[in-house]
């Protein structure tokens, strides 16, 4: 690997760590991929038949495409996660700028109000605000009904889907905003304003066209991740049969007999979309987006709001109020509630209808500590495997020139393009079919985990080895050390920080991931996610809010362990992976 050797074992050696590299990613990645397609080419069961190569054909995608509840899945994402990214657009973009350009009281308050939702997983959201806004037992019609309005609110629809989406991913668009607003020249909004343009007239006209690259690509991404979202659209859609793409996946593979092969199709459909969609916004990222950012150095000018600042202070507060408080509690009324019915407020005031049996039902169940102790083991074997490889990938990239390496690259950043659920499909199809493979153990969750977060993990280490200066490694190679010697001495202590943020960060993520779960889990290797879906399709809602708690609580405390060792660096991993 060290290229300055030049010497013949050098250059073996350096391919020999290439081809190794190259072969895991290649198992972690491609392989999965391609029996993924190699499945949706095929009309066989990989159960009953195995993988075979016979009959392949395009006939599953012919028949995804006529399917008129394919269309209409289709149809429902679109409208689901465009209506989510324009409420998510319009209160990043407010919330970045009062943060950013205002004198509004309170700011840093305001600003981590802002990202708190980024760590609520989806489907604890899902269900918190299934209790609020259920149709007829909601805790929000029911104080309608006590102030005496006759209004009543369903979230179990298109626009209660929409709005939750909306509300959860307003933090993507806010995390790009809020960077374009810092780093942009204010001399710009100050040219425009003596040419005789009100502050409304530059805010519209100045500044927000010159951050568009930042708004396009924070509104792309919050699509893409809307795209892969599975918890959300299965509490919320499923009781009105809303089915998005990724709620149809799953049903074709639970239906008497699975349709594998559908399942398939419909995947790398929704796979190629998400790639599209990333690929456009690397696109926007890589172009002329940043040509209007000075370089110079500025301080972001501050408008005064005067007595409005107090009006954008109190939009901080309701949002904090709508996207944390009012679904936490929700979640410790359903519960310790005996029984939701809520007759009316006093109802909901009076001690003797609340109670631990949904926590003693939870723990009473033998598949709860399972699903913990499963969580927890799944997400040390993530953060351990992953960790190391994601720290050899690094490596490689950053600090070598060893030929290879932007192979290395290019497929350690795929699955940035591929859902979690997707993943989950390929993975079924790679190994469901092959005896005494993986499937069925608690491996093929991890490595499910490892690929899927590989981009992120990837990533986040590379900033640790970007400020590590190279003479600090040539110096150890003067005195005599070697690439592994250097490695362990110099390079692993600087980067321990970031090191220990990104295993720490694995291990949550692999806790709380849903999608790729509900594909490759068996009653042996059930996970705490899964449990909490099953918990709500089971109706018992007092048990999931219970099981809710736990995990917020579980998730809260882990993730505030590696924001202490991350600062900062948990936020855009947490983020993208929703």
């Amino acid at each position: 690997m060290r290229s300055a050797s030049g010497g013949g074992r050098g250059r073996v050696g350096a391919s020999l760590w290439v081809s190794v590299l190259l072969a895991i990613l290649g198992f972690l990645v491609i392989y999965p991929i391609l029996m993924l397609l190699l499945g949706a080419l095929t009309d066989t069961n990989p159960v009953v038949d195995g993988i075979q190569l016979s009959h392949l054909s395009v006939t599953n995608f012919l028949t995804v495409l006529a399917n008129p509840n394919v269309a209409e899945a289709l149809f429902n994402t679109l409208i689901a996660c465009g209506g989510g990214t324009l409420i998510a657009v319009a209160v990043g973009l407010l919330f970045s700028w009062i943060v950013v350009r205002t004198n509004t009281p309170f700011k840093g308050f305001i600003a981590a109000a802002s990202i708190l939702p980024l760590f609520a997983p989806p489907l604890v959201a899902g269900v918190a605000w299934a209790i609020l806004g259920s149709p007829k037992t909601g805790l929000i019609n029911t104080m309608f009904k006590w102030v005496g309005l006759d209004w009543r609110v369903d979230f179990y629809s298109m626009w209660g889907l929409v709005f939750v989406f909306g509300i959860y991913y307003a933090p993507y668009v806010y995390m790009f905003t809020s960077s374009a607003l810092r780093n942009m020249d204010p001399s710009l909004e100050e040219a425009a304003e003596i040419s005789g343009a009100s502050a409304f007239a530059t805010l519209f006209t100045v500044t927000f066209p010159l951050i568009m690259p930042a708004i396009v690509s924070g509104m792309l991404l919050s699509f893409i991740v809307m795209l892969g979202i599975y918890g959300i659209p299965a509490v919320l859609g499923a009781p009105t049969n809303l089915a998005v793409l990724t709620t149809y996946i799953f049903k074709l593979t639970n239906w008497s007999p699975p349709l594998y092969n559908t399942a398939a199709a419909v995947a790398i459909i929704l796979m190629v979309v998400t790639g599209l969609l990333v690929f456009l916004q690397h696109k926007v990222l890589s172009g002329r987006s940043y040509t209007t950012v000075a370089g110079k150095a500025f301080r972001p000018r501050s408008l005064d709001l005067g007595r409005w600042r107090w009006f954008t202070f109190g939009l901080g507060i309701i949002y904090l109020l709508i996207v944390v408080v009012l679904p936490l509690l929700a979640l410790i009324v359903a519960a310790f509630r005996k029984f939701m019915f809520i007759r009316d407020v006093s109802s909901l005031f009076d001690a003797r209808q609340y109670s631990l049996m949904h926590f003693q039902s939870v723990f009473d169940n033998p598949l709860t500590m399972r699903s913990i102790y499963n969580a927890v083991e799944v997400g040390i074997i993530t953060a351990v495997v992953g960790g190391a490889l994601a720290f050899a990938i690094g490596y490689t990239i950053h600090r070598t020139q060893v030929m290879g390496r932007r192979w290395i690259d290019v497929i350690s950043t795929l699955p940035v393009a591929i859902p979690g659920l997707v993943v989950g499909v390929a993975y079924l199809w790679a190994w469901i079919g092959i005896p005494g493979g993986l499937y069925g153990t608690i491996w093929i969750l991890a490595l499910a985990f490892i690929a899927r977060f590989m981009p992120d993990t990837v990533k986040s280490l590379s900033t640790s080895f970007l400020q590590i200066h190279r003479e600090l490694e040539e110096a150890a190679w003067v005195c005599g050390k070697g690439v592994l010697g250097t490695i362990r001495t110099i390079v692993l202590p600087l980067a321990r920080p970031g090191v220990m943020a990104s295993m720490t960060l694995l291990f949550v993520l692999a806790i709380r991931e849903l999608g790729s779960s509900l594909f490759l889990y068996t009653s042996n290797t059930m996970v705490m996610s899964v449990l909490l879906l099953d918990y709500y399709e089971g109706g018992n809602l007092g048990k999931t809010a219970a099981f809710s708690l736990v995990q917020t609580v579980l998730l809260g405390a882990l993730i505030g362990g590696a924001n202490y060792f991350s600062r900062g660096a948990a936020q855009g991993s947490v983020a993208r992976t929703g």
